[in-house]
């Protein structure tokens, strides 16, 4: 699925069968695992830190994609 730069993956994510629960980071739902591509992502949040989430993981509803490709597994 293509996402546009400076998009969020959420709204892809959730098409591709991630759940989206609470959208503020604090459910860990959506926790997707990047394959490739990490660094065309947004920083790690706060809110991704104070739920412990490490790489190679991040939640679709905390991040964006910067520019380039993206590779997921949900």
């Amino acid at each position: 699925m293509q996402v546009n730069d400076g998009d969020s993956i959420a709204s892809a994510a959730e098409k591709l069968g991630v759940l989206v629960a609470c959208g503020d980071g604090t459910c860990k739902e959506c926790i997707i695992k990047v394959l490739n591509g990490m660094e065309n992502l947004s920083e790690l949040t706060e809110k991704e830190k104070n739920v412990e989430v490490k790489f190679p993981y991040r939640l679709a509803c905390m991040c964006k994609i910067k520019k380039g490709e993206v590779l997921i597994e949900i």
